[in-house]
């Protein structure tokens, strides 16, 4: 045998169907664990003789390792046994011929997932080498730990290349479209070179490889490669405001453009990313790998440097938001879960899994976090594996706000809110374009007896007294009643290029007047709070008579905030009222603006192999010319890679109208995304359905 070579047929596309894999653009076989694959070769000069099969993945196979299998042609019944077992690999004999034999190869339902060499070897002869096919995660199999009961979830989670992500704040949840596209041509090989690039396996690769049949350990390799600290991974977090030397992270549109440019690059890290991003590309490495995977938002969230459970905010007596301590608290955070069991903690641990790439605290070392049991969290089992503390204060922790003095060192807590954190938590819904609140999955209900003995609970796990901080002084810690209470209201539209209108509205709680000395500034933000550039400062004094309740408009005009905006949109309003003989209260409203709109129109019908017309136009909502207007167009089975289209400057109140022609390649409901960017709106995204036929 080992005189002639013999030549395999792979049977790619009946294979293909039955595993799930047809989406992937690939001559190489693609199937998924714990399921039985056909393969036809010739070359053997008797097939009767017995055949003995060698399977092997990673650098250095071995038995003990289960990166080695030897098999041979077994009974159907041998098969069934080994399949009830959970062991090892088995062939069938399907058919046979003088020159060609048929084999039904199955592979354990805990194999290591990854690339294989698979050899036949007969008699005595040296193995001969039949090729390469690449094993994943199958979802479809119930022994499998990644298993899916509900088919329409595993569409969703494993086999959709489109997702939405939802931003803006919890006043305001806005959302755009994803092209994860993990079923582009040469992602699946992208991920698996991810894999063999971690800081994991270069310490140690053949253990690596070993665990690579865990969807918890490689949920969490993944989840330090996708940022670049650390190990040169795919994404390079930048939260400046300042993106020179790479791409605004509002800019992208999918995962594909990044994956390809971080292998094109030799594998130095993508500028830039944020937390959607992270999640976006988590999202595609594992559907591709085979685990099911989501993007979740979180509104409101925490993120508590400190690990006590509580976020300090500080202020100083201009009402001015201080960086000052490393807690903070972001419109959104966006990470992700993913769907396996916790053979480590016990049953009612699996399920959904909370992963996030972001990379913000260290955990064992390096920027990675989780898995954590989304039921864990929600049980305020914080000493649960892994990173537990983290990310219940993202969903959970109490704010503290404070009064900041420099020139004392001095702060006075202003008032503390145990509601404030973990809002309209939401993820896309399966098979349609709408949002799902999951909210009540990560906590019980805000201000609830159970929502705060649970609290509690992790705080004592965590060894924290019930005391906020047992290093401070007990008064600065207690909570007087304010006289008097405020809150701004929007009086206009948030868009951009409008003026903004608000409200200030006070209310006088006691029955004697007050007198109240008011500080108001506005800062433009990013969508972590953090402060860039101030935008407008104001004061009034007015005196409230009893219980009464006064209004105050707020005019902020457009050419005010234009120069000032970032490309987040995010404008933050605080007014710090000084009641005489009160106590101080603090009045804030984080404001995302809207872009204006695109409309997207397809003009005729969407045929597969046949061009279509799409034009898209865009309307110059405000009195100035706009400038370096760039169009971006994506979307998987519609067009390859990334579109890019130059559009020249448009006056006050210019329409453009840009057409371009796309050429489906799969039938069915396709989505494609489009990005407008120009020097005064930045990345105005859209998306549409497009419905291609046969």
């Amino acid at each position: 045998i080992a005189a002639t070579q013999p030549s395999t047929n792979w049977h790619l596309k009946e294979n293909a169907r039955e595993h799930h894999t047809s989406k992937f653009s690939s001559e190489e076989l693609i199937v998924r664990r714990g399921q039985a694959f056909t393969i036809t070769f010739n070359g053997t000069e008797r097939p009767e003789q017995n055949l003995i099969f060698i399977a092997e993945t990673g650098p250095k196979p071995s038995k003990a390792t289960k990166t080695l299998a030897t098999f041979d042609i077994s009974s159907t019944l041998d098969v069934y046994k080994r399949q009830v077992s959970k062991e090892g690999w088995s062939a069938v004999l399907q058919s046979s011929s003088s020159s060609s034999v048929s084999i039904s190869i199955s592979s354990p339902q805990n194999a290591v997932i990854g690339r294989y060499r698979l050899s036949v070897q007969t008699g005595t002869s040296s193995p001969a080498s039949l090729g390469t096919f690449v094993l994943l995660f199958n979802p479809w199999s119930s022994g499998d730990d990644v298993f899916m009961p509900n088919k329409a979830e595993c569409e969703e989670y494993v086999l959709e290349e489109f997702g939405i992500i939802f931003a803006g704040n919890k006043n305001h949840i806005s959302s755009f479209g994803w092209n994860f596209g993990q079923f582009q041509r040469d992602i699946l090989n992208i991920c698996l070179s991810i894999l063999d690039r971690s800081l994991y396996y270069r310490q140690d690769p053949v253990t690596d490889v070993s665990h690579r049949h865990d969807p918890r350990y490689l949920g969490r390799v993944l989840s330090a490669m996708v940022n670049a600290n650390d190990d040169q991974g795919v994404v390079l977090g930048n939260w400046s405001g300042k993106y020179e030397g790479g791409k605004n992270p509002t800019s992208w549109t999918g995962s594909g453009e990044i994956l390809q440019s971080w292998k094109k690059s030799g594998f130095k890290p993508v500028k830039y990313g944020q937390c959607w991003v992270f999640a976006a590309v988590l999202t595609t490495v594992l559907r591709c790998l085979g685990i099911p995977t989501r993007t979740i938002t979180n509104f409101s969230s925490a993120h508590d440097a400190d690990g006590n459970l509580r976020v300090d905010e500080y202020y100083d007596a201009d009402g001015n938001h201080l960086e000052r301590g490393a807690d903070s608290v972001w419109n959104f955070h966006v990470w992700n879960e993913s769907w396996f069991t916790r053979n480590d903690l016990g049953p009612s641990y699996s399920g959904w899994q909370i992963l996030d790439a972001t990379p913000q605290e260290e955990s064992g070392g390096i920027y990675q976090c989780g898995p954590a049991s989304r039921h864990a969290i929600k049980e305020g089992e914080v000493d649960l594996d892994y990173d537990g503390p983290f990310v219940f204060a993202e969903v959970n922790a109490d704010c503290m706000y404070w009064n900041y003095d420099s020139a004392t060192g001095k702060k006075t807590l202003i008032f503390s809110k145990s509601t404030e954190i973990g809002d309209s938590i939401s993820t896309k819904a399966v098979g349609r374009d709408d949002r799902v609140d999951v909210t009540r999955d990560y906590k019980y209900e805000e201000g609830s007896a159970k929502e705060r003995e649970i609290f509690k609970k992790a705080r004592k796990k965590l060894g924290l007294e019930d005391k906020f901080d047992p290093t401070a002084p007990k008064q600065e810690e207690v909570e007087q009643k304010p006289d008097i209470s405020g809150k701004f209201k929007v009086a206009g539209s948030l868009e951009v290029g409008k003026d903004l209108d608000l409200l200030l509205v006070l209310e006088n709680l006691q029955s004697d007047a007050k007198t109240v000395n008011v500080k108001m500034t506005a800062w433009s933000t990013l969508y972590t709070r953090r402060r860039v550039n101030q935008i407008w400062k104001d004061s009034l004094s007015v005196t409230l008579a009893p219980k009464e309740e006064k209004q105050f408009p707020i005019k902020i005009k457009y050419p005010e905030y234009q120069q000032q905006l970032t490309t987040d949109k995010t404008i933050q309003v605080t007014a710090l009222c000084h009641v005489e003989d009160g106590i101080q209260v603090l009045v804030k409203r984080n404001i995302t603006l809207d872009n204006p709109g695109i409309d997207i129109q397809v003009l005729g019908e969407a045929k597969v192999n046949k061009e279509v017309v799409v034009e898209v136009a865009f309307t110059n909502p405000i009195d100035t010319e706009v400038k370096d207007c760039v169009l971006q167009v994506e979307g998987s089975d519609l067009l390859q890679g990334v579109l890019e289209l130059h559009i020249p400057p448009l006056k006050a109140s210019e329409k453009s109208s840009t057409k371009f022609k796309l050429i489906p390649s799969e039938a069915g409901p396709k989505h494609l995304l489009v990005n407008f960017s120009c020097d005064k709106f930045a990345d105005i995204k859209t998306f549409k359905v497009v419905n291609v036929i046969n």
